[in-house]
């Protein structure tokens, strides 16, 4: 029997001012969302009491926590009778040992900064606290295992042949006398279509599915039920219930991903889980918005980065036919101290999760050469994750998130079965052309190696533009963006998968970008999931059936020019456009995207139409910029109008790229970056926590000079200075290098 224990929790920062809370809770729900890389990160205190009279006479007790960040320890009474390392999964403890008649459970959670637990350096926030559910367990001696790793105690294995499948049944008991008898069903519906008894010695069944109904991704995610009983004396003395899915699957280095020996193309997104004020703990009712927002975009696949998610959700995946990309998070720095938890971490994802089909891949780690790929340890700590997960699951395949300027030719990038890449051309430097580029190049150099875009994205607020450029965050340059990133990646069916970054906006509180602080905002859809950016819609084209149109630009009324452009998506074959009634003609589109000039006038109230759809907006002529619409730089150590830039001479607005072309503009430039490299370099001696981050740049390195060379020096000025110490300019540096920028004729 388990019950729900999340109400009337009192929690403190120091064990005294105690505050009554319910879970799940997180105490970093404001400071980790609000910039500066300053919220609490120590141990905090959860207590209640529990009375052994609440306990089912003969009964074992056990606590079970879903999710506590990052680590945690609980106390009986004052006696320690537990300690788990990681954030993001389930674990349990005994609690019968330590119980009398009355008691006080505390916990202990702890996110500091450490040396062994991941993860302790990425693009997130770390939030700390309890913040999914925490359940109490009542069973008898002998009992579904309970102790290994957080799983389930049933492992059912599908393998379809033919027009039939086999399911191999495996079940994990303790405490058993071998006077107990186990009962096996297996359901489709409420039909029960296959059943076994055995005593309970026997705990591997192999059932016969006749005429198998395949699970088929979002076209049919059919799903069967396994129940398993313990019985003593006649009676359930505990029992399992898991659902699981019967498919088949490949990954086709030069068709992509097979489903069911059908092709079905891996297009999707990747879901960070946190929400404004509340962090990571959710309600359902928040898995399930997040949920239907990624259906509604059509998208076939979802990288749950960069951690393991709540059940609930891969269940929602399970049910609504979601291809899953699954991982732990081994990120950004590889840690000396790190690999068994990397391990447990491993076992604890893959143990919980092997029943459900909507996962193809585990995840070994994301961006974590982020100080280079030549570590003995850090290759051989993939070696042993990625033997781990063949010995633990041999079903499925392992992959990674392979950083940008990692060369393709080094050995961790071969070790797991496929591999995708993080790349970010034309938004953090090059041309957005260069996506596909690489893809090609990889894929000719290594034909038999399936390769996939884990990330690629682009930030945008509520700023706007008639004329977009990289860096300017506005959502007519994300629009832009993810257009060409979508023609490039959606016709190479080579490509087995690529996942947007990101589906929602999310925390990271040492970002300052965009205007807004402690907030990442590649999101197609914003982080309070009210706001469907324009790029949401590009992708809703290309992925969804459900017709619809959608004019962009509704957030961007005022505009200056006489005639401007309106851009239009639609899955829909033809599209027409009316100004104030009056229509502009019709277009037909095989990439789904419609452009039409419209004289903007006064006041144009503009309708599109695309078979029964409907969409409208409304401009407004005004003859000076709207300012409200030109992001306010708040983490910038320049702004825009602080820029000289004479016609016919460079500036900071140039990029690396047309300035290092002249001799004079590469004189500078260099000079300019060597002593910022320098600088970083002699604070990574002083401050070991900055070494990774400053032996991360090779100027040898020709995907690092692509992305320098199509960055302006402004934005590669700005991101700089989010990389860490000796990597930061002052005001008075970059006015200097504009201004001798500015005596330079280009």
């Amino acid at each position: 029997m388990k019950i729900n224990w999340n109400k009337q929790w009192l929690f403190s920062k120091t064990k005294s001012n105690w505050d009554m809370i319910d879970l799940p809770h997180t105490w970093n729900g404001t400071d980790g969302q609000d910039g500066g890389n300053d919220y609490h990160r120590g141990t905090c205190y959860y207590k209640k009491s529990l009375s052994k009279a609440e306990i089912p006479s003969g009964k074992l007790i056990y606590l079970e926590l879903e999710g506590t960040n990052s680590s945690a320890d609980i106390y009986v009474n004052g006696e320690k009778a537990a300690h788990h390392d990681g954030g993001y999964s389930t674990w349990r403890v005994n609690l019968t040992p330590f119980l009398k008649d009355e008691n006080e459970i505390l916990i202990a959670v702890n996110n500091a900064p450490n040396d062994h637990v991941y993860p302790q350096i990425a693009d997130f926030t770390f939030y700390g606290g309890i913040y999914r559910n925490v359940n109490l367990i009542f069973v008898d001696e002998a009992h579904f295992d309970l102790d290994y790793f957080g799983g389930p105690a049933v492992k059912v294995t599908p393998e379809v042949n033919g027009a039939d499948a086999k399911a191999a049944v495996e079940v994990f008991l303790t405490g058993t006398k071998g006077n107990e008898s186990l009962e096996y069903k297996i359901l489709d519906g409420d039909t029960i279509i296959a059943s076994h008894s055995a005593t309970s010695g026997v705990r591997t069944v192999d059932f016969t599915i006749k005429n198998v109904h395949l699970w088929h991704g979002r076209k049919d995610p059919h799903l069967y039920t396994l129940q398993v009983k313990l019985l003593k004396a006649g009676q359930t003395i505990d029992e399992r219930t898991v659902r699981f899915g019967c498919r088949t699957f490949e990954v086709d280095p030069e068709k992509g991903f097979i489903l069911n020996g059908e092709s079905y193309p891996l297009r999707g997104v990747s879901r960070h889980q946190d929400r404004p004020k509340i962090g990571n703990a959710l309600l359902k009712e928040h898995h399930a918005e997040d949920m239907n927002l990624i259906c509604e975009v059509g998208a076939t696949t979802i990288r749950l980065a960069h951690y393991q998610h709540d059940q609930f959700f891969y269940d929602l995946c399970d049910e609504r036919g979601m291809i899953v990309w699954a991982e732990i998070p081994y990120i950004s720095r590889h840690m000396a101290n790190g690999r068994e938890n990397t391990l447990q971490q491993m076992k604890e994802l893959i143990v919980q999760n092997y029943h459900h089909p909507c996962i193809v891949v585990w995840g070994l780690s994301n961006e974590i050469t982020m100080g280079g790929a030549a570590d003995p340890d850090l290759v051989a700590n993939h070696h042993a994750l990625n033997n781990l997960a063949h010995e633990l699951d041999s079903t499925r395949l392992t992959t990674q998130a392979v950083v940008t300027m990692c060369s393709m030719d080094e050995e961790y990038v071969h070790i797991p079965d496929v591999v995708s890449y993080n790349h970010y051309f034309g938004w953090y430097g090059g041309e957005t052309d260069m996506n596909g580029e690489f893809m090609d190049r990889f894929h000719a150099k290594y034909p038999n190696k399936a390769i996939g875009l884990s990330e690629y994205g682009c930030e945008a607020l509520n700023w706007h533009t008639s004329n977009p450029v990289q860096g300017d965050y506005t959502e007519e340059y994300q629009a832009y963006y993810h257009e060409e990133l979508i023609k490039q990646l959606f016709t190479r069916p080579y490509i087995w998968a690529t996942h947007v970054w990101n589906m929602f906006d999310f925390a990271a509180d040492a970002r300052s970008e965009g205007g807004e602080d402690g907030m990442n905002h590649k999101g197609l859809v914003t982080f309070d999931r009210k706001y469907k950016k324009d790029a949401f819609f590009a992708y809703k084209a290309w992925l969804s059936d459900e017709p619809f149109v959608h004019i962009c630009g509704k957030r961007y009324v005022d505009r200056v020019e006489n005639v401007t452009k309106v851009t239009v998506y639609s899955n829909q074959p033809e599209v027409e456009l009316f100004a104030n009634g009056v229509s502009l003609g019709k277009q037909t589109s095989d990439i789904h995207f419609f452009y039409f000039d419209v004289p903007n006038e006064t006041e144009t109230s503009l309708v599109a139409t695309a078979g029964e759809c409907r969409d409208e907006s409304f401009i407004r002529k005004v003859e000076t910029f709207n300012e409200d619409y030109r992001m306010k730089e708040t983490g910038d150590v320049i702004n825009w109008f602080e820029i000289t830039a004479p016609d016919g001479c460079f500036s900071i607005n140039d990029k690396f790229g047309d300035i290092t072309a002249n001799k004079k503009g590469a004189r500078l430039m260099y000079f300019s970056l060597a002593k910022m490299l320098l600088n970083a370099k002699w604070k990574a001696r002083k401050n070991k926590q900055s070494k990774g981050k400053s032996e991360g740049i090779d100027l040898k390195n020709p995907d690092i000079m692509k992305l320098l060379n199509g960055m302006s020096v402004k934005r590669l000025i700005s991101i700089a200075g989010n990389m860490g110490p000796g990597f930061e300019f002052s005001k008075e540096d970059v006015l200097k290098i504009n201004r001798k920028l500015n005596r330079i004729r280009k």
